[in-house]
């Protein structure tokens, strides 16, 4: 038996199957029904009990060296067959066109840049929030309709968990945790309950920015942005600040730039020579409060923008849908922007 034993592996060993019918033919001489090692276990079970064990021990080592050598052959076979079918590697390669980066990107990215310059840090929040992050604590009164399910997307079955409606609850989660002075940009994906259309979508990118501090003014917010947007849009741009109103402000405006048009009026500034850009404001003593800081001994200023929009005004592009539809015809217009 030992000698038979020796006699096969070392044929095993030996024998180099070149294709898959000589390796076909090896597996057929070594496993198959009438086959070597076939045999040998048909010897096996007629040894006396106490040979068994060493010699069922070196079955199974052949056994296992051919199955191997099966596997690892018939894998060179079949790159050896693939590369003899394959292309030729001779012929110049083609040329790859390349990728461009969605103009929501682009926009992001230039608005995190400028404001990175000049001090700002990045934080982000989760897009699932609860009801205190995304209104109590901003002041939101509770008949607000901002609460109502036609304008917010709550999770069903908990009244109090709900897709975010802006990323002002990433600067809440930040005030909660950090003393003054706080200076922070919250970039991020935000959902309202709104109808689909060319001017506005139910899913969106904002990036909301916060500064806290002792004797913060409203002067230091218009130089925040008067810097921004001519960083953003050009040194010639002008800015305008126009009151409103928002429950974690007060006071409030709005902030508009002046169009390309030279305030001549065109179709993109509706003839009115300036563009509605970010809402803004000083932060409302109440929500510092609720933060755990000190409204007596700090204030700050917070404003907030829509990327979409602020894409649309820089790019003069018509339909906020085409951001979601993934149009390889559109987003080629953006190729080499960095």
């Amino acid at each position: 038996m030992e000698e038979k034993i020796k006699q096969a592996a070392e044929r095993a060993r030996t024998v180099t199957p070149e294709n898959a019918g000589e390796l076909e033919q090896f597996r057929i001489d070594f496993l198959g029904r009438k086959g070597i090692i076939t045999g040998l276990f048909d010897d096996f079970r007629k040894l006396p009990p106490e040979e068994k064990k060493h010699y069922g021990k070196k079955l199974n080592e052949l056994k296992s060296y051919v199955q191997e050598k099966i596997s690892e052959t018939g894998r060179l076979i079949s790159a050896k067959d693939e590369y003899s079918d394959g292309p030729d590697m001779t012929l110049p390669a083609r040329q790859l066109q390349l990728g461009s980066r969605h103009p929501i990107s682009i926009v992001r990215k230039e608005i995190i840049d400028i404001f990175s310059r000049i001090g700002f840090t990045i934080s982000e929040g989760p897009e699932i929030e609860d009801d205190w992050h995304v209104f109590s604590a901003l002041n939101f009164p509770p008949e607000h309709p901002a609460r109502d399910m036609q304008d917010t997307f709550f999770i069903s079955r908990m009244p109090d968990i709900l897709l975010r409606t802006h990323t002002s609850s990433v600067q809440v989660r930040v005030m909660e945790k950090t003393t003054p002075p706080i200076r922070t940009i919250s970039p991020g994906r935000v959902f309202r309950n709104e109808a689909i259309s060319a001017r506005s979508h139910c899913i969106f990118h904002q990036i909301e920015g916060l500064y806290v501090d002792e004797n913060v003014s409203f002067a230091d917010l218009k130089q925040t942005l008067e810097y921004f947007a001519r960083e953003l849009f050009g040194e010639d741009t002008r800015i305008r600040l126009r009151p409103s109103f928002f429950p974690f402000t007060e006071p409030s405006g709005e902030m508009d730039v002046s169009c390309r048009c030279g305030g001549q009026g065109c179709r993109l500034c509706k003839y009115t020579g300036w563009l509605e850009v970010l809402g803004c404001g000083m932060v409302d003593p109440n929500v510092l409060g609720e933060c755990h800081i000190d409204p007596e001994k700090y204030t700050g200023f917070a404003f907030g923008m829509g990327i979409e929009r602020i894409a649309l005004l820089k790019y003069d592009i018509k339909d906020i849908r085409l951001y979601f539809e993934n149009d390889i015809r559109f987003l080629r217009q953006f190729s080499g922007t960095v």
